[in-house]
């Protein structure tokens, strides 16, 4: 496993605790009993999310299991308010997710580059005993304290974010894929789960325009119950506009397995089925024309109706069809 790669992590956040407001009375040469005029306490800091283009992975807080925000001061007389407690900022990644340790709610999601969330608040500073002063009570021998800090435990959860994720078993040709249309440099072998950690490329188009696209792990029957890489890198793909799912020429059945995909990511969350997807045959350097021809005309009959699904045969290695799945891609996702 690629320990650079760190998708989860949880901590304990500790925000500041408020600052006490003052007990203070004005008093200099000339003023003997002057009125209240203590000042207010400052706030805790809080605990800050905030997303940062330049991060694609979470390892930088894997081993900072404990964030701890600074208390607040408390308020002085002369109404000066106490010094805020400063705030704890976490830079992650865009796509971060944070939830509740406890009951696994999703608090919020950062999307945007410089995109701010309080993700735990400090206590609110204490009001000094200059408020507390009334037509009744002129001289308040009192004032608030801090509110406490909050001491809890979250999650912060990443899934990445991309235009297009490939989908397909292990050794599909997915990595290879990437490889040859971006800049990315994946661990590419001829046997099962080389790719352990989803790998993300831009992908070059005409006229300089580009797109992203996401190889996530291999997917097998049975991943949304956890088997193989499982439910870990289904949740990558939630995140993609669009899906392109490979299967290799040289399967047994390409409907089939196509099918146990579509399964396998409709168990896992139905939704996944609402995004574009296009179906890519892989390695058909493998296979001639003639063979080609055979399988397009059975595709052709399966793959109607409801299972109706744009399908291209290209080859990685012999750059068959690249740009036309390219085309397919560009226009799918600015449809």
């Amino acid at each position: 496993m690629d320990s650079n790669f760190v998708d989860y992590v949880k901590i304990c956040c500790r925000s500041g605790k408020g600052g006490s407001g003052s007990v203070h009375f004005h008093r200099d040469k000339f003023t003997a009993m002057g009125g209240p005029d203590g000042g207010d306490g400052g706030r805790g800091g809080h605990i800050i999310v905030r997303g940062n283009k330049q991060l694609w992975t979470l390892i930088h807080l894997k081993y900072r299991k404990h964030v701890i925000a600074e208390e607040g001061q408390n308020g002085l007389g002369g109404n000066c308010t106490g010094k805020q407690g400063k705030d704890e900022i976490l830079e992650v990644p865009l796509g971060t997710i944070a939830k509740d340790v406890e009951t696994g709610e999703v608090h919020f999601e950062i999307t945007e580059d410089g995109q701010e969330v309080v993700l735990v608040p400090g206590g609110r500073g204490g009001l000094g005993n200059a408020h507390f002063k009334n037509s009744v009570q002129q001289s308040p021998q009192y004032a608030q304290q801090g509110g406490e800090g909050s001491n809890i435990w979250k999650i912060l959860e990443l899934k990445v974010l991309a235009d297009v994720g490939l989908v397909g078993f292990p050794n599909a040709g997915k990595s290879t894929l990437l490889s040859v249309v971006s800049a990315a440099k994946p661990e590419i072998a001829n046997y099962p789960f080389t790719t352990l950690v989803p790998n993300l490329g831009i992908v070059k188009y005409r006229d300089y325009k580009s797109f992203v696209m996401a190889d996530i792990p291999g997917i097998i029957e049975g991943a949304h119950e956890g088997r193989g890489l499982g439910l870990r890198f289904l949740r990558h793909i939630e995140r993609n506009s669009s899906l392109l799912f490979l299967v290799s020429c040289d399967s047994d059945d390409i409907v089939a397995e196509y099918k146990v995909l579509l399964n396998e990511l409709k168990q896992y969350n139905p939704e996944l089925l609402l995004k574009q997807r296009i179906l890519g045959i892989s390695k058909c350097d493998m296979i001639d024309d003639e063979l080609e021809a055979e399988m397009k005309a059975d595709l052709n009959k399966r793959l109607k109706g409801k299972n109706k699904v744009p399908y291209i045969f290209f080859s990685s290695a012999s750059g068959k069809n690249m740009v036309q799945l390219k085309d397919m891609i560009w226009e799918q996702l600015n449809s």
